[in-house]
């Protein structure tokens, strides 16, 4: 079997390698005969690459550990859907699934009906067919997830301990269907430079493609960051970490884009800016890949050491230039067809987003590579924490949430002092008396003082635009208000989504300036039957007990929890060790309310029963994952096709 996907591998590189060739050649030279060879060619790249992941899965599923893949990542008493989240669990796996979901896409790209753009996909798929089988080059000669052992083990290492959640089940998925989702919008980006279809056609094919590409990654740092607050037992839910920062980068200047072709779109603006931002799109998604595989910095989520690094250098420095190339090379076939009329204009508040974005990027870029950097240049990996990703990150993140409220109410051209006034007066008063309320409730932390009130005006500014819309079809068309609000999202789901999605990142704003200035953290060693008290709680250390399963040895603790003398439950910290794994994994007990967490960590124990623990009061957590939740609702309508 296994074989048989290392074939299929191989069949699937050489109809990828004609398909971008007869794709070329037959769209310049009109051969269409020549055309339909490389689209059939593409599809069968799909079914192929469909027929190894096919056999990869079979394989974990029964065990079969001849595979090195299989027996590194799998072991018989994994549940199923462990089984299943094995494909992307290793680096062979994962890139396997990177081209799969590729040619998935692919294939939906040219058998999907269109009325126009036409001309745009031979050159398209063209692009598709050379990013794929670059993929396929890497998994049959340098990482193939169908390499045998010369003897076949009993049992398999099972997967890493701290891999054993859901979110590893939904996360690293998320994540990949973005990243490769942004390969669409990347190749009729490069088609319509190709075939100088320079205006709106190719930014209504992968409008689409965009935003779902741009949902799923965001959706999948999310999880993300749930994953690493629930397993990792540090209490934290980001740590610009490598692999982090490397996900939130594309994500940044996809958001960028996804706003700056509203600009082109409706005023013929910003063309040559809208392919730059494509282009670095994509080639970021391309470093986040290569970041985790590479071994170059290091990080809780890259992979171990492989030889990849230098080809993806070489794939990032190939098309970055070439595209780039490309796109100087048409650049006079790209001016702008109107210019900004007024510093007061939505046009102005979309292009200060997207140079607060691009800013933002390039300074997590920068402290992301810079220990590669200094270890060039000085001989010395200088490591960049997190307090300067706070302090450079923070002001920029609360400039584009105001900005996302002063363009909500902003119109395109030019807006009058008048009605400028008259529409910002009530959200403005609303952040002012937040302001004013929170200060004397005896908050004195500026980014709090700062960021509260600026979410309070934006929310405001988005009922308020919301609240006109409903009362205008209420009066023209007689509609209850009930049926005006719905029919308004219905009838205009990119503008009322995206409404939705700001309001998932100002919940996600209060929850991250909350938790973030006003969490209280105390370690504390306890005998059991003694007590220690953290703010309004009295945790009182009930019981310690040690036992085996048949794959770990469990050392678990129960406390009982008071809040303001009354019970109100028990936590259950744990440590467990895996028999294939030394480090100890810790499974901390968290108490949720809309409040805050209480977030206990077993830390330690002695022969007595005496334990080590670390408590930790983190306040209005359980609001970023509301705003998720709510950000994929917002997401989902924005995508949501038109009937």
């Amino acid at each position: 079997m296994a074989d048989i996907g290392y074939i299929a591998l191989c069949l699937a590189l050489t109809a990828s390698v004609y398909s971008a060739i007869a794709y070329t050649v037959g769209a310049r030279r009109r051969n269409w005969p020549l055309v339909t060879s490389a689209k059939n060619s593409l599809l069968a790249v799909s079914g192929l690459i469909s027929i190894s992941i096919a056999i990869l899965a079979y394989a974990l599923v029964t065990h079969n550990f001849q595979l090195e893949y299989v027996a590194s990542y799998s072991s018989r008493d994994m549940p199923l859907a462990y089984l299943l989240s094995a494909l992307w669990a290793g680096n062979d796996g994962s890139l396997l699934f990177w081209a799969w979901l590729l040619s998935i896409f692919a294939a939906i790209v040219i058998l999907q009906k269109r009325n126009i753009g036409q001309e745009l996909v031979p050159y398209a798929s063209s692009v598709i067919a050379v990013t794929l089988a670059f993929f396929l080059v890497l998994l049959l000669f340098i990482s193939t997830p169908f390499h045998k052992l010369s003897f076949t083990p009993v049992d398999g290492t099972g997967l890493n301990p701290l891999l054993e959640n859901p979110g590893m089940i939904l996360h690293p998925p998320a994540l990949l269907v973005g990243y490769v989702g942004f390969t669409i919008p990347f190749a009729f980006a490069m088609a319509a430079l190709l075939t100088k279809r320079l205006g709106d056609e190719w930014l209504i094919m992968i409008r689409r493609w965009a935003l779902l590409a741009w949902l799923c990654l965001g959706v999948g740092l999310i999880i993300g960051a749930w994953w690493a607050y629930v397993e990792l037992g540090w209490g934290g839910y980001w740590a610009w970490d490598p692999v982090e920062n490397a996900g939130l980068l594309p994500w940044l200047v996809s958001t960028a884009f996804l706003h700056s072709i509203m600009m082109q779109r409706r005023r013929g603006m910003l063309k040559a800016w809208n392919m730059v931002l494509v282009i670095l799109t994509f080639s970021l998604t391309i470093f986040g890949t290569f970041l985790t595989r590479s071994g170059v910095l290091s990080s809780v989520h890259t992979f171990s050491e492989s030889t990849l690094g230098p080809f993806f250098l070489t794939f990032i420095g190939v098309t970055l230039f070439g595209s780039l190339g490309l796109l100087y090379y048409r650049s006079a076939d790209l001016r702008d067809e109107a210019e900004m009329e007024s510093f007061i204009s939505r046009e102005s508040t979309f292009l200060l987003n997207n140079l607060l974005l691009i800013g933002s990027t390039f300074a997590i870029f920068l402290g992301t590579v810079f220990p590669v950097i200094s270890e060039m240049v000085r001989g010395v990996k200088i490591t960049v924490g997190p307090p300067f990703f706070n302090q450079v990150n923070g002001p920029i993140f609360l400039a584009l949430i105001l900005l996302t409220g002063i363009c909500t109410l902003t119109g395109w051209r030019r807006v009058s002092i008048r009605n400028l006034t008259r529409h910002f007066l009530w959200p403005l008063l609303a952040g002012l008396i937040l302001g004013i309320v929170i200060f004397i409730l005896g908050v004195r932390e500026w980014y709090a003082l700062i960021g509260f009130p600026i979410c309070g005006f934006v929310l405001t500014t988005i009922l308020y635009e919301w609240s006109r819309g409903v009362k205008v079809r209420h009066q023209i068309r007689a509609e209850n208000y009930f049926k005006a609000f719905w029919c308004l999202i219905t009838t205009n789901r990119p503008r009322y989504g995206g409404y939705i999605v700001h309001i998932a990142i100002l919940l996600m704003t209060i929850g991250i300036v909350g938790s973030s200035l006003y969490d209280v953290e105390q370690e504390v060693t306890l005998k059991p039957g003694e007590m220690m008290t953290i703010k309004n709680y009295t945790l009182t250390y009930e019981n310690l007990d040690i036992y085996e399963t048949e794959n770990r040895a469990v050392v678990t603790t129960t406390l009982s929890v008071n809040n303001h003398g009354e019970l109100v439950g028990k936590l259950v910290p744990e440590k467990y060790f895996h028999r294939s794994y030394k480090q100890p994994v810790t499974e901390v007990a968290i108490r949720t309310t809309l409040r805050e967490d209480l977030y206990v960590i077993l830390l330690g124990w002695d022969e007595d029963n005496t334990a080590t623990f670390k408590v930790l009061v983190n306040p209005l957590v359980s609001w970023i994952w509301i705003g998720g939740g709510v950000f994929l609702l917002g997401g989902l309508i924005a995508c949501w096709p038109e009937r």
